[in-house]
């Protein structure tokens, strides 16, 4: 039951998160643009800053409406959603953010509803007539209605949202919802909470300001770089082997997977990136610091190429802090730590995923934590997923492509996020936290394969061996 819940909450998270993570590069676009051309920007530039306001305004919010409608609805689903949301955002005062990322696929549903209506009931040639006036029809009932009726309700919705932040930041208690948010991160909630809640909002903000705190609470790898760090000096077996190349991966990649596993290691060792992410926060509120776009990935490079004029060294400062302050933390539990030298995978964690892996001889690979019992199928497609399908599964991918090459298997291994699986996938290979969400999305009859440590050669390759055996 308890899995059931949880893989509810990634999905609707990874929902909202859906429609934000594969628009990230347009907003970096238009923070790049804001930075440099804005007023207060590096080359302040009156006639290209124009551009700023419309870009924020229609082009974002249009965005998080068309993905939000073709994961709900194909094409047709987009474009509703896209049309259902112009109304609100033309009669709203405020970006509209939100209003795309309800309208959109709420469109795409309504349309959906009315096409399942018509199914069967259209004469032949005149399918296309039909389809173009009932999404015409809806669209324009819907442009209406979301000028007239449901524009005051998000505008309401926004100016909550925005009290709320400013009180939380008059009142120097933002930094707190670290508290909230690493505990999310370790459970795979990360660019749930990142895109979902705290980008519309940052957004938001940074139209009005320039840049927004809100864009470096969770985004901040800095709390997780002073974990694997610590982990680097006073951890003991795999783990310490394994942390040096985490900590890679975290501070210049960015990808926050790699770094959660190591605080279930030890539990206590989650009051590390908490208290680093609290100074953090604390630190860019009294200096004034933060983003002016979404820092996605996490990385040190994407924070110091979104940091606006006059605040890198803010910023930055920021990130070491976090660091630091992680660090200390989780080196005093791990230092207090008793647990034997070979013992301190015990909570059932193999961090070997750093670490080169290769059978001894007469040694047997690992087996993966997957159903033993997989159907006899040919084998053309494979999706690597995870929560949003461009971090860890872009890595896994990778790796599990190259042991299929090993074993004589070219095929298409593609990274996709668990919310949108393809209908023509043959196998799907997630991490075992999200296993439960994958099975939920997958298309009927694929088979879902849990990998313990997505970046393990060894386990790697045993799936490779599985995906072969299945296809002969």
């Amino acid at each position: 039951m308890a899995n059931g819940f949880k893989a509810k909450i990634q999905k609707m998270g990874g929902f909202l998160s859906g429609m934000v993570m594969p628009n990230i590069g347009a907003l970096i676009a238009w923070g790049i643009f804001t930075s440099l051309f804005l007023e207060t920007g590096y080359f302040p530039n009156a006639k290209l800053a124009e551009v700023i306001g419309p870009t924020l305004k229609f082009l974002i919010p249009l965005l998080f409406a068309y993905t939000g409608g073709h994961t709900v609805y194909g094409r047709r689903g987009a474009v509703a959603g896209t049309v259902a949301t112009i109304g609100v955002i033309v009669g709203s005062d405020v970006t509209m953010m939100i209003g795309g990322m309800v309208m959109g696929p709420l469109g795409a549903w309504i349309i959906k509803q009315v096409d399942k209506i018509f199914d069967g009931h259209v004469k032949p040639g005149l399918e296309m007539l039909v389809d173009n006036f009932s999404l015409g029809i809806v669209g324009a009932i819907m442009m209406i209605l979301g000028y007239m009726i449901v524009t005051p309700i998000f505008s309401g919705i926004t100016s909550v949202l925005t009290v709320a932040v400013d009180f939380l930041v008059s009142h120097s208690l933002i930094p707190l919802t670290e508290i909230f948010v690493v505990p999310g991160q370790v459970l795979f909630l990360n660019n749930a909470i990142n895109h979902g809640i705290f980008t519309p909002l940052a957004i938001e903000q940074a139209a009005e300001t320039g840049k927004s705190i809100l864009y470096l609470i969770e985004a901040n790898g800095g709390m997780w770089a002073g974990l694997v760090l610590a982990f680097c000096v006073f951890g003991k077996g795999m783990a310490k082997k394994s942390a040096p190349g985490a900590a890679i991966i975290q501070i210049i990649g960015g990808i926050g997977e790699v770094s959660f596993p190591y605080a279930l290691i030890k539990p206590i060792t989650i009051l590390g990136p908490m208290l680093g992410g609290v100074a953090a926060v604390f630190w860019f509120q009294i200096m004034d610091g933060g983003a002016v776009a979404a820092v996605s990935p996490g990385s040190l490079i994407m924070l110091i190429v979104m940091s606006p004029k006059g605040k890198l060294f803010v910023n930055v400062m920021g990130y070491l802090i976090a660091t630091v302050v992680s660090f200390a933390v989780t080196a005093f539990f791990l230092m207090r730590d008793k647990t034997p030298e070979e013992d301190q995978e015990v909570a059932g964690i193999d961090m070997s995923q750093f670490v080169e892996s290769h059978s001894a001889p007469g040694e047997e690979k690992k087996a993966a934590p997957a159903d033993t019992t997989l159907p006899k199928k040919e084998v053309k497609k494979v999706a690597f997923a995870c929560d949003a399908g461009m971090g860890s599964s872009a890595m896994g991918a990778s790796m599990l492509k190259t042991q299929l090459n090993k074993i004589g298997m070219f095929i298409d291994v593609n990274h996709v996020s668990i919310h949108q699986i393809p209908e023509d996938i043959d196998v799907i290979v997630t991490n075992e936290n999200l296993y439960e969400a994958a099975k939920n999305s997958a298309p009927a009859g694929v088979p879902v394969i849990a990998i313990e440590n997505f970046l393990d050669a060894a386990e790697q390759a045993a799936i490779a061996q599985k995906i072969k055996d299945m296809s002969e």
